[in-house]
């Protein structure tokens, strides 16, 4: 009973302490919490006034907010920044504008003075293939050119594909695009904005068509391998959809009859690959060569092929030129590297590109139609991979061919 009794009072005693505790930490917590509250309310506010004073809000800077900043009119800020020429504004006006677009990243609207100018500087350029050779070295002459104009590009590339062809220019207008520029792509009909077309061929009203000179360009493949002696040619016929294929074969065809070399069936082959590589030229030419018909010279399609065209003669014991003389065509840049070096028919690919571009800009301008078609000259590259003809062979006569190397 005893021990019952002393263990209220310190029960008791212990509560008490407890709620003494809790009431004097909460008096500690809540007021300092206000005080700090206070506080940092008050230091808040001072930032604020202070970075009101010396800074924007931080928000996405405005032509308007720019100019509340520097106490300008915002269309002095906007001449300086757009670099309209033609405006006197001081030097250190237009530094204090730079320099405060800098500070805080401002940028003009690109849309809204697209908006103003009705031009947005941007040209769509499609593409079968985004891959070394004739369409890169075309790109590359757009590019050059479009940048030394200010000019922004986007690039679509369509596989050949029709729905791509006729889907991606109405994409390109939808981003802005002021005019079109096609690389080897069929075309079904008109465009509503300025069009050139690299290698086209085809007539369509507002397109103009930068094209190499076909019939030029086979006879100075055909005199040339004509003059070395040669006769019994093997022919490489392009793909169906390449833009080119058709009027080279024509063209090649009348030539060849002028001269009077015989365009045989057994001699020439068809490409069909969708590939921008060697190996287009490869399989053709070994099928070609295990048929057993003599021939002493290959007229190629393009470069590629013919690299392809003389792997496939050297693993089947060929030598070019001593045993088979190969022309290209296209001329890309590691046509003249390559062992032995590729005789070729050379395409200005990159003038050609420049020429397009300044076409495009050009109508986008001055509103002023061009020509039609507007026509390059090619030009013949006499390298190491030609030479005097030595008289066809069957190929089984040749040295034993060493095993091909599987293609990958």
């Amino acid at each position: 009973m005893l021990s019952s009794h002393l263990r209220k009072p310190q029960q008791s005693a212990h509560k008490q302490f407890s709620r003494n505790l809790f009431h004097s930490l909460f008096r500690t917590v809540y007021y300092g919490a206000i005080t700090c509250g206070t506080k940092r309310g008050t230091v808040s506010a001072a930032m604020a006034k202070t970075k009101k004073e010396n800074s924007l809000p931080e928000q996405p800077v405005t032509l308007k907010s720019l100019a509340a900043y520097l106490k300008l009119n915002p269309a002095t800020i906007s001449v300086v920044l757009n670099d309209v020429p033609g405006r006197s504004i001081p030097e250190p006006t237009r530094e204090r504008i730079r320099e405060a677009a800098r500070k805080f990243k401002y940028q003009p609207s690109f849309v809204a003075r697209s908006l103003r100018n009705r031009r947005t500087m941007t040209i769509g350029i499609l593409v079968p293939v985004l891959a070394e050779g004739y369409h890169t070295e075309v790109m590359s002459g757009i590019g050059d050119y479009l940048l030394e104009q200010e000019y922004f590009y986007f690039i679509a590339h369509h596989r050949h594909r029709p729905d791509l062809i006729e889907q991606y220019p109405r994409m390109l207008l939808g981003r802005g695009a002021e005019g079109i520029i096609a690389i080897d792509t069929h075309l079904e009909h008109d465009l509503p904005v300025p069009a050139v077309a690299v290698a086209g061929h085809r007539t369509m009203p507002g397109i103009t068509n930068v094209v190499l000179d076909h019939h030029r360009a086979a006879e100075l493949a055909l005199k040339h391998l004509y003059q070395l002696g040669h006769r019994e040619i093997a022919f490489m016929r392009g793909q169906p959809y390449s833009s080119d294929s058709g009027i080279r074969w024509e063209s090649t065809m009348a030539v060849a009859a002028k001269l009077g070399l015989q365009i045989r069936p057994e001699l020439t082959v068809q490409l069909d690959q969708d590939i921008s590589s060697p190996e287009l030229g490869y399989p053709p030419v070994r099928k070609l060569l295990s048929q057993g018909r003599p021939f002493t010279a290959l007229l190629s399609f393009n470069d590629m092929a013919a690299i392809g065209a003389m792997r496939a003669l050297h693993d089947a014991g060929f030598r070019v030129p001593d045993d088979v003389s190969v022309v290209g065509f296209d001329d890309v840049e590691h046509a003249a590297f390559h062992t032995p070096s590729l005789t070729t028919i050379r395409q200005p690919l990159h003038d050609m590109g420049k020429l397009a571009a300044k076409t495009l800009l050009d109508q986008i301008k001055t509103g002023k139609m061009p020509p039609p078609q507007i026509a390059v000259k090619p030009q013949l590259m006499a390298r190491e991979s030609t030479g005097p003809a030595q008289g066809p062979e069957p190929v089984s006569t040749r040295k034993k061919a060493r095993p091909a190397s599987p293609v990958v």
